[in-house]
């Protein structure tokens, strides 16, 4: 008799959240993993709830909910985000009988969503084991341990030690063919965009970045391999694709440019989004042209910051020159303001609002977007190892508190009418 598996993406607890093209990939690929076994799997995903806008984004629906303790001086709505727990519950007893819930988890301040499903499957499916992964239980692996409700905490990336995990509750899978890739699971048959991930990991260092604490290596996939998703997905309906890697751009010439020129080459009708910063000095004329034809619409580029120490202290990816340079690029292909964005980043440890403004001034004087964005400390970062020297903050520091919402408003000491008024300015100069 086949494993009957469920597999479970969580709400969204949050004071703001907005669809950016995501899909639970890590999920997927779970799927795709399992396909090769001789298993039965459902999906839910929690966050399936959201009025698509721009290019296939869009607002999640949601509702507003209790705050926990912890963020009761937060002077926001605290919100659920995705499906009401009434259609997770009718979704859940659709799905039965399962023997077996696989969850993933995203953000580590998330974590409420990943309590709420967790019980409310417990009341439903009694003693069925609950295995959870994600980035959540990698970076916070005790405290999952200790406070999601689940059964096994799986932390890594898919593959053999999944089947161990299995194992553990007397389960055997064998295999029986080749997976097949997810968007041939019926698993994603209803939506006109997709997440993208050519490669694993990232080559560089950021000071502020969790990608090295979640993937131990930088792996690329083959460009014929991506191209071959892109048309799989692409002969499924899904004409927005967005790019979720951290280092899009690394060894440009036999990556991103030749899955490119192959798109071009295939006349796909489709558009490209890269709401991950792109690396502005990995930008060259060449990379410009191809992503004009095809088909690049939104374009996100990494600054953080245009204080040059606070540049190479945190990670020297990127100075100055290098975006105005990638800018110029950009602007020479006839890239409009509303296609380039720039992520400017503030509550860094020690930054000033003084500098923040100097970043806004610059930005405004290039003619790009502004996305302002607010540092939150990442567990086991060098920007948090700095922060609990400080003593700013306690290495136990609860997940809910780096939310970046809430980490800012706490503990970077800024006047928070200040801040508003910097925000409400950039808001007026973008709409512009």
């Amino acid at each position: 008799m086949k494993l009957r598996i469920l597999l479970i993406n969580p709400w969204i607890y949050d004071f703001a959240a907005y669809n950016l093209w995501s899909r639970p990939l890590g999920l997927f690929k779970i799927a795709e993993y399992l396909s090769a076994y001789d298993v039965e799997l459902k999906l839910i995903d929690c966050t399936d709830s959201f009025d698509s806008e721009r290019y296939g984004s869009g607002k999640f629906r949601n509702e507003a909910v209790e705050k926990p303790d912890l963020l009761l001086d937060i002077p926001r709505l605290y919100k659920r985000y995705g499906i009401s727990t009434d259609d997770f519950i009718n979704r859940v007893r659709q799905a039965m009988p399962f023997d077996m819930v696989l969850m993933t988890s995203i953000m580590s301040y998330w974590y409420p969503g990943v309590q709420k499903a967790i019980e409310i499957v417990r009341d439903m499916a009694g003693d069925v084991p609950v295995i959870l992964g994600g980035i959540y239980v990698s970076l916070y692996h005790e405290h999952a341990s200790k406070f999601s409700g689940a059964d096994f905490i799986y932390k890594g990336q898919v593959g053999e030690s999944l089947n161990f995990a299995l194992y553990t509750f007397g389960f055997k899978i064998k295999k029986k063919r080749e997976p097949l890739a997810y968007y041939k699971l019926g698993l994603y048959d209803k939506y006109s965009f997709a997440p993208l991930l050519t490669a694993y990991g990232c080559p560089f260092k950021c000071s502020y970045c969790a990608s090295r604490l979640l993937t131990d290596n930088y792996q690329r996939r083959t460009p014929e391999n991506v191209l071959n998703e892109i048309k799989g997905l692409y002969n499924t309906g899904v004409k927005d694709f967005a790019f979720y890697d951290d280092a899009l751009l690394v060894d440009s010439e036999s990556h991103i440019k030749q899955i490119l020129r192959d798109t071009v080459n295939k006349k796909f009708d489709i558009r490209f989004h890269t709401p991950n910063g792109l690396h502005a000095r990995l930008i060259d004329n060449e990379l410009v042209g191809l992503m004009r034809k095809s088909g690049f619409k939104t374009i996100r580029l990494s600054l953080e910051t245009v204080n040059t120490e606070r540049q190479n202290t945190t990670g020297g990816k990127v100075n100055n020159e290098d975006l105005i340079r990638a800018v110029k690029y950009l602007k020479q292909k006839d890239f409009a303001k509303e296609e380039i964005g720039v992520y400017l980043m503030y509550g860094l440890p020690g930054q000033e609002l003084e500098e923040v403004k100097k970043g806004i001034e610059f930005l405004k004087n290039l003619g790009v977007r502004i996305n302002l964005t607010e540092f939150s400390p990442v567990k086991g970062t060098e920007a948090w190892e700095e922060l609990v020297r400080k003593g700013m903050i306690n290495d136990d520091l609860d997940p809910l508190l780096t939310n970046n919402t809430v980490f800012p408003y706490l503990y970077s000491g800024y006047d928070t009418e200040e801040l508003k008024k910097i925000r409400l300015d950039v808001k007026e100069y973008n709409d512009h």
